[in-house]
């Protein structure tokens, strides 16, 4: 009789302990979620103002956004840094603060210029390249320079002396997740669902990103981000030609390959999950081959096998992957507690 009282206490004191168990990780993970969401704003939240306003570099407060006048007479030319499809890019300064000044280079893109500044001027916030200014007439556009340059410099930056201490799994894996909160922010924008649709490679889906001076990630290039409304059956086609390669999801190649030439007219439209599906090759070419990138891989093997489902319908929103990063982050950053990892939080 003693001895069944005895067991029955014990089990009482066994579901205590692993609940406190349960809660104790439930609390680290809040803890470590609220650590990294306070990394990731602290260093934006101070660059933060009013809609229609500005603040870079040293700046103490926040400045209207530069119209055609200003645009003409207070920012200067340096040198051209690059050149695309639809614009030319220029270093250029503005009271001592280096900015990068976009041009039209012809007026055949045009509709998709404004879209882009339509885009930069609805979407400012710390996800998004600051706006510094604009003129319409002369289609141009003045954003905030980051001298690191797109997100395809990330391994030559991570080789410099000065950045090598940078080059750590817990870093890359910050950027993966950062990359991952820019298109569910893209995706629950003020704007409605919006793909980004220059994406049809890896190295193209790269150069639409920013790395900036204090190692975090804005989207930049935002001339092709149509938007998808379910409730008005809204989809999107990225584009009017035949997309190829295994980077595009299943549903953005021509499904009519062995039948007939490409038609634009009888592709069929899409929706966001386009973005999901490139969400892992995106990812694994942001952690690297740094010790300890592959068992973020590992940990990440299963909510990438659902992204990368054929069927589009049956791959995870945004927002559940990132949540996924989100724990496998505490997960990995309990198992491996180390000044380094302090320093980084």
């Amino acid at each position: 009789m003693a001895k069944a009282d005895r067991s029955r206490r014990e089990i009482p004191i066994v579901l205590v302990c692993l609940g406190a168990l349960l809660c104790g990780n439930i609390m680290f993970y809040l803890y470590v979620d609220s650590l990294y969401q306070r990394s990731h704003q602290q260093e934006h939240f101070n660059h933060m103002c009013p809609h229609g306003h500005f603040k870079m570099g040293a700046m103490k407060n926040c400045s209207p956004w530069l119209q055609c006048d200003a645009v003409r007479k207070e920012v200067r030319k340096l040198k051209g840094i690059g050149q695309g499809a639809v614009k030319q890019v220029f270093l250029s300064e503005w009271k001592g603060h280096k900015v990068a000044l976009s041009k039209l280079t012809g007026h055949d893109f045009q509709e998709d210029f404004l879209h882009g500044l339509e885009m930069l001027k609805a979407l400012q916030s710390k996800y998004v390249v600051t706006l510094v200014g604009f003129c319409v007439e002369d289609n141009t556009v003045v954003t905030e320079y980051q001298p690191l340059g797109s997100l395809m410099n990330l391994n030559a930056v991570l080789n410099l002396v000065k950045y090598q201490s940078l080059n750590t799994w817990h870093n890359r894996f910050r950027l993966a997740m950062e990359y991952v909160a820019i298109v569910n922010f893209l995706h629950s924008s003020p704007m409605g669902t919006r793909v980004m649709c220059d994406s049809n490679d890896l190295g193209k889906t790269l150069s639409q990103y920013l790395l900036t001076s204090d190692f975090h990630l804005v989207a930049n290039d935002l001339d092709a981000l149509p938007l998808v409304d379910r409730n008005a059956n809204l989809l999107i086609k990225c584009g009017h030609r035949e997309l190829l390669g295994e980077f595009v999801a299943p549903e953005q190649l021509w499904p009519h390959a062995k039948e007939m030439p490409f038609t634009d007219t009888l592709m069929p439209a899409y929706d966001e999950k386009t973005d999901i599906w490139k969400i892992p090759s995106v990812v694994d070419f942001l952690l690297g081959q740094v010790e300890g990138s592959d068992v973020v891989r590992f940990h990440l093997f299963d909510i990438h096998r659902e992204c990368k489902k054929k069927n589009s319908v049956e791959r995870p929103s945004v927002q559940t992957v990132f949540n996924v990063y989100k724990t496998v982050y505490a997960t990995l950053i309990k198992e491996n507690t180390t000044p380094g990892t302090r320093d980084m939080l």
